[in-house]
This record gives structure tokens, C-alpha cells and sequence, in this order.
């Protein structure tokens, strides 16, 4: 988000009896589809925008969020509301103001805005909360009871004797044996000694897991200067960005928590966006560790929780009980109450661009929410976006650097290794460089530990006769399918389609067929036999799918249970193992060969984030990158850590070719499963445009997509380019309404696009 945007005015804050102030209200009505509907506000009752409501749809009952107050006058009799389900608005007046603010800039219906604030387990309001038995002492028997309920029932003499050494004021059922103490403990209830009653139990995601209490660390200069700058805009409610750009192992997360801490002290909350799922475990536990002594203050939220998790972490956080939200993207809204600070780590990622409607950029809604509450923000990186180094440049962020490791740890030493002059070893099968294996095995020798970065998962990239060259493809989707060892099937990674791998070539029936390429699967397999007694561990979107799975392989491996850790991207950010002393990425190249004005960058980011994770503890580190293309500039300046370089070299470019940061892309996609309707929606779009659209706006010719079938559905798109997005967001979508394609053809923009494909 470049151009400085404003946010609305609006009368949010309206209270209004019916019929006389205003007789209806909008109503988003809760359900798959983005129904929105009027209905009338009984006498008496109070209504505010994003209360939510109980409405009559057809022949029954449904929930729903209050929109907006409607103004005009209805010619038909509407419906009432049937009940206020809290007087208190669930979504407060700000967050309804974000979410107009972000349908009209991303050109998405505020509608699917709400849902994003307002999640589904919420939208339940008869989700069931969790209770379980709680049992406590009414009276302590005397000796001579104790003696005669011994001698008939030990297992209630037991119960009893529990209870009167515990220091609690009770105990649950389940500490007291579960199931089978149900019974003895009714009849210790039907002689008056003990009481038993249903309690709500919080879903915590952290489930029975313990946080040792941490006390603040004493910071050095450069995290003093960080902590004193972010106090300061915090003292002064200035809401200017801070960007914090700090080394890999510079303490970031340190400025956090002391900068977290100062601002509950002052009655207000804190928000930590983090840009993957991966790296909220580790947030977690730092988080609670050091706000160990106030129970229920740091809550989580983020896809992969249970329903209920989710509904009583939001929950919590919205009555004021959790202080700490903490999460990925879909936290921007989580409702925290008097919020003070926002703080969004590794701000650069791609994760925080959402590539489903409604598309809005985490990062950028985070900016937009800070200055709509009046919120000091911080935006941490080691490799900040460009976006955010020339609004740096330009005086629109507060730059703040952190330039050397904490504890005066050194940046460890990278090499470069052109495997264009690797010998070709039969056994690591092109794999391993001769200098990688080695290092391996210096490392497990002397007990210290590996990660290894591959960015593509699978066991061999595509299947592929050598007779005729047929390639195996999706069936729905223009790609290659990727051989799955574990599965033994080829698997389409855009749609998830699944096949059975063919004995034959299904074009030329030849039994030569072969695997092509590497994934971390075949990477696995070759790690195993050169190193058998290494303890080797894969960490993919394969083994993560299962709830805490992610969680519990980053926990055996900062317990030294894992030698080698083999992973994609999820392990290349944020995590700290000070036990890590060489990182290898294997074939760096593959972020660089794609469509994509960002490929350079992304590719600079993601090799000097996972050179990062090595050397952070007492032993200095080591990171080999083996790459086809020694020569790339993102490749040249990772190996220095050399982000102000990079930056120079590469907006450079980006200026001459008028690319982000320096203008704003939106990508208009059209999608059919017919390849001829597709085309002919576009075209007859594009048309359009081109005459409506003023000089300033560039708009390419309509192209198939660079992946041009996906999902069964036939794609293409052009790309609009100009330096404010509003003309791309008002014009475009205003054009994609008239046009009236048919239920058979898909229309979207995507703003500030970051995936061209």
C-alpha cells in the first residue's frame, strides 16, 4: 500500500429506536452465500452496527450482522428482527469501518470483509461450549466416617482424602479418575460431604502444555534504540509505521515483548501478526512464557484450530481477557479490546496476501487498522518488502536498524556452489554437491544439527517417457503431476487430483517411462542412505496436514531428537534453533524461473531468511546455496546479507519498468470451464475498458494465464498497471458488474496482485 489512503468517515456509532430514528437495518445473514437483506427494528429495541441479530428467513430462524442503518423508505412491509443476541455490537465501529475501507479498496463486497472479522465459529451462536464435572469438598468427614466409608467403599474414602490434601478449592472429575469415579463421587454427594456441578472449560489451542516464566533480557544498543523509538510513538499516539529492520538473530522478538509489556502496563492491547501458521507455536510459547503470571492473557488464533478453540479464543479476546492476539493473516481482525500496538514479524512474507476473495494484504490492512485506532505499528523484517524500504526512503515509515546479531554473534559464512560443475555421483543422484554431503557429516560427527531447505515437495517433479516425451498432466489443471513416494500415486499440487502411476507411457505405450526432477521426498530417501544413523525429518505440506504436527517436529528438533531437518519454505523463516550450525538450499534457482516482477525478491528474501537460522548459538554457522545460476544478483546478495544492496540493484529495475513499488498491478482473471467462453468474456471485458479506462491506466492484451487451466477451468487474464489503485478498483469492478457473464464464467481482480500465475 504506497498511496497514502484516507480512511472513512462514518456515523458508526448511531444509536436508533424504531420506527420513528430509522425503521429498518441491513442485515448480512449468516450462510454460504453473501445474502444481505432488510428488516425492520421492533419498537423498544436498540440496534447499533455490527450488533448481531436473530432475523426470519423463509419458514425459519437465523442469525446475522448488522450492517448499516437504512435511510430510505420502503415500499413493502418488512420483516422484523425477531432478537438482539448481545446489546453490545460484536464488530466494533472500527473494524466495520476496515472493512468498508478494504471492500472498496481491493474491489471485494463488504460482505465477504465481515465474514473475515466475524468467522464462522462465531457466526454459530449456539456453538456448544465445552463443560466439564467440577468436584469440591462441602465438609471434611470426620475420623470415624472416613473409617466406616473405608470399610464399605475405598474408592470413596480415596476421593475424599484427595480433596481434603488438595489446595485448590476443587478438582475436576477427570483428575479424580474419570468415568469411574462418577459413581462413588454421586454417592459422596447424596451424604452432603461434596458438591458436583457443570463448569465451562476454555478450549485452550495450547491444550495442557506448560510455559516456564522468562524475565526480560537486558538489550544491547541497537534493541535499546528499537525499544526507546517504539515506546515514544506509543507515548505520543503516533500512528506513522515503524519499520524495524534487524539482521537475522538481531533480538526482534526481545523489542517485542518489552515493547508488548509496556504498553498492558498502560491498559491497552497488543496484536502480533506472524506470516505462517509454523511460526505461532514459537510466538506462543515466548509470549506466554513471559506473561506467564497473568493466565489467559496471550490467545491464539489461526486456521488449523478446532471450532471451539477458535470460538473461545475470540471470545476471550473480545471481552478483554486475552490482552495478547497472536496469529497469521486472519488475525488482522481479531477484536482486541483498547488496542495499542501492532506488531506484523517478517512484514515482507507473500503469506499475508490472501490469494481467495476477498484478496487484501495483511501487512497493508494492519498499517490501514493502526491508524483507524489510533495504534502505535512496528514492521519487523531482516528483509523488508520494497514496498516498505521506499516508503522508508520517502519519510512515510520510521526506519529503525538493527545491524548486528545479539550477543555480538557473527553472520555466518555462505558459499555459492555452481552445480553446472558438480561431478555427477550416481549415488546422491545430482542431489547432494560433494561439499554439502561432507558438511553433513562433519556436522552429525560432532553432534550438531542440519536444516536443509528444498522449496518444492514430492518425490520427482514430473513423470516423463523418453521415447516420445509425454509428460504426465493433471486431468483439471495445465501442470505436471508430482510423484508421491509415501503415497505411491502422482498428485496434482494445484487441485489436490490423484492418480495411479502408469506402468506405460499413455501416449507411445512405452515401459521406459521415468521420474524427473526432486522433491523433499526423494531428498529424504537419499539422506537416509548416505547418512542411516542420522535422525532425518521431512517437513512438508504432506506431514503437517495432521493437527500439531508441525508443532511437535519443531519441539523434538529444538530437543536435538532431530539431526537433519529437510523442509520448504515453512522452515526457512522466524524459527530459532541456536543448536543449528549449517543450513543447505538445495536448487535456489527454482523461485527464479517464474512470470513474476517479484521472483527476484522473493528469491533474495527466502535465501537469506534460512541462511539466518544457522549460528544463532555459541557456534558460528555455516550455509551452502547450490544453484545453476551463480551469477543472479539475488542469489550474489544473499550471499552477503546485503539487503540495502539488493534494494539499490533492484528498484533500480523496478523504477525503469514503472513495477511495485513504484505503481500498483492488478491482475483481471477469467475463468470458464469452456476455453472459447473464457476467451470471449475477456475479450468483450477488455474492449470495454479500453474505453472507459483514462490515459494513466495501462491495461496488457488478454493472454491465456500463465497457468492456463487449473481447477477444470480454463484461464485468462490481463494485467492493469497505474499509480493509484483506486482508478483500477472503482473502474474495473463498476465494468465487471455490467458485463453479466453467466453462471458458466468466473470474473476476478486481484489489487496489489502477488501471484500472476
Amino acid at each position: 500500500m504506497s498511496e497514502a489512503e484516507q480512511p472513512p468517515t462514518v456515523d458508526s456509532g448511531h444509536l436508533f429506536d424504531a420506527p420513528t430514528a430509522l425503521p429498518a437495518v441491513r442485515v448480512l445473514v449468516d450462510g454460504l452465500s453473501d445474502m444481505v437483506l432488510d428488516y425492520a427494528v421492533p419498537p423498544g429495541m436498540q440496534v447499533q452496527r455490527g450488533c448481531r441479530v436473530e432475523v426470519p428467513l423463509r419458514s425459519r430462524q437465523t442469525t446475522g450482522t448488522v450492517l448499516t442503518l437504512v435511510e430510505e423508505q420502503h415500499d413493502y412491509t418488512l420483516k422484523p428482527l425477531l432478537r438482539l443476541i448481545e446489546e453490545e455490537p460484536v464488530v466494533s465501529s472500527t473494524l466495520m469501518d476496515l472493512a468498508e475501507w478494504a471492500a472498496a479498496y481491493y474491489a471485494a463486497p463488504v460482505e465477504q470483509m465481515l465474514r473475515c472479522i466475524v468467522p464462522e465459529p462465531v457466526r454459530r451462536e449456539r456453538h456448544d461450549e465445552k463443560t466439564r464435572k467440577f468436584v469440591r469438598l462441602l465438609r471434611r468427614p470426620t475420623d470415624d466416617e472416613l473409617n466406616k466409608i473405608n470399610v464399605r467403599a475405598p474408592r470413596r474414602a480415596a476421593i475424599l482424602r484427595y480433596l481434603m490434601g488438595s489446595e485448590d478449592e476443587g478438582e475436576f472429575l477427570s483428575t479424580l479418575g474419570g468415568p469411574p469415579a462418577l459413581a462413588p463421587c454421586r454417592a459422596l454427594v447424596e451424604l452432603g460431604l461434596i458438591s458436583m456441578e457443570e463448569r465451562t472449560v476454555h478450549r485452550d489451542p495450547a491444550g495442557t502444555e506448560t510455559f516456564a516464566p522468562s524475565v526480560p533480557l537486558t538489550l544491547n544498543d541497537d534493541q535499546r534504540q528499537a525499544l526507546d523509538v517504539i515506546l515514544e510513538a506509543f507515548g505520543n499516539g503516533n500512528t506513522k509505521p515503524i519499520l524495524l529492520q534487524g539482521v537475522t538473530g538481531s533480538g526482534k522478538t526481545e523489542v517485542y515483548l518489552q515493547a508488548a509489556a509496556h504498553v498492558m502496563a498502560q491498559g491497552k492491547g497488543v496484536l502480533i501478526l506472524v506470516p505462517e501458521i509454523s511460526l505461532t507455536p514459537q510466538t506462543m510459547a515466548r509470549f506466554k512464557s513471559r506473561f506467564a503470571e497473568q493466565p489467559g492473557a496471550v490467545a491464539i488464533l489461526h486456521s488449523a484450530m478446532s471450532d471451539g478453540e477458535r470460538f473461545d479464543e475470540w471470545h476471550s479476546i473480545r471481552r478483554g481477557r486475552a490482552r495478547i492476539a497472536i496469529g497469521p493473516r486472519s488475525a488482522l481482525f481479531a477484536p482486541v479490546t483498547n488496542l495499542g500496538l501492532i506488531i506484523v514479524d517478517e512484514e515482507h512474507d507473500s503469506s499475508y496476501k490472501q490469494e481467495n476473495s476477498p484478496r487484501y494484504h495483511g501487512r497493508d490492512l494492519a498499517v490501514m487498522r493502526a491508524r483507524m485506532e489510533g495504534a502505535t505499528i512496528v514492521l519487523g523484517s531482516a528483509t523488508p518488502s520494497l514496498e516498505s524500504i521506499l516508503n522508508a526512503r520517502r519519510g512515510k515509515y520510521q526506519l529503525v536498524r538493527m545491524d548486528k546479531r545479539a550477543d555480538d554473534r557473527r553472520l555466518p559464512l555462505t558459499r555459492v556452489l555452481d552445480m553446472r560443475s558438480e561431478p555427477k555421483d550416481k549415488r546422491y543422484l545430482g542431489i547432494l554437491s560433494e561439499r554439502l554431503r561432507s558438511a553433513l557429516e562433519e556436522r552429525l560427527h560432532k553432534g550438531e544439527q542440519s536444516i536443509l531447505l528444498l522449496n518444492r515437495r514430492g518425490f520427482a517433479r514430473a513423470l516423463q517417457c523418453p521415447d516420445c516425451g509425454h509428460v504426465v498432466t493433471c486431468e483439471h489443471c495445465a501442470l505436471p503431476l508430482t510423484y508421491h513416494l509415501t503415497e505411491n500415486r502422482l498428485v496434482c499440487h494445484i487441485c489436490g487430483y490423484r492418480a495411479v502411476v502408469p506402468e506405460r507411457c499413455p501416449e507411445c505405450n512405452s515401459r521406459g517411462i521415468l521420474l524427473e526432477g526432486y522433491g523433499t521426498q526423494k531428498v529424504e530417501t537419499v539422506l537416509k542412505r548416505c547418512f542411516p544413523e542420522a535422525r532425518i525429518c521431512r517437513v512438508d505440506a504432506d506431514v503437517t496436514a495432521r493437527k500439531n504436527a508441525l508443532r511437535n517436529i519443531l519441539a523434538d528438533f529444538r530437543a536435538h531428537s532431530i539431526d537433519i531437518l529437510l523442509g520448504t519454505q515453512m522452515i526457512s523463516k522466524g524459527l530459532d534453533f541456536p543448536g543449528v550450525t549449517l543450513v543447505g538450499v538445495l536448487n535456489a534457482d527454482l523461485g527464479l524461473c517464474v512470470p513474476d516482477p517479484r521472483a527476484a525478491e522473493r528469491t533474495f528474501q527466502l535465501l537469506t531468511q534460512v541462511a539466518g537460522r544457522a549460528g544463532r548459538g555459541e557456534i558460528e554457522g555455516e550455509v551452502i546455496i547450490q544453484t545453476f545460476s551463480p551469477q543472479a544478483a539475488a542469489i550474489q546478495f544473499a550471499r552477503r546479507h546485503d539487503t540495502d544492496g539488493f534494494a539499490d540493484n533492484e528498484l533500480g529495475l523496478r523504477e525503469k519498468f514503472a513495477f511495485p513499488p513504484f505503481s500498483h498491478l492488478a491482475v483481471l482473471t477469467v475463468r470458464s470451464e469452456h476455453e472459447e467462453t473464457a476467451a470471449f468474456a475477456l475479450s468483450t471485458l477488455h474492449k470495454r475498458l479500453l474505453e472507459v479506462l483514462p490515459p494513466q491506466v495501462e491495461i496488457s492484451e488478454p493472454l491465456p494465464a500463465p497457468l492456463p487451466k487449473a481447477y477444470g477451468q480454463f484461464r485468462f487474464q490481463c494485467v492493469l498497471k497505474a499509480k493509484r489503485v483506486r482508478i483500477i478498483s472503482e473502474i474495473v469492478s463498476a465494468e465487471i458488474s455490467r458485463l453479466s457473464p453467466g453462471d458458466s464464467v468466473t470474473v476476478t481482480l486481484d489489487v496489489d496482485a502477488y501471484n500472476f500465475m
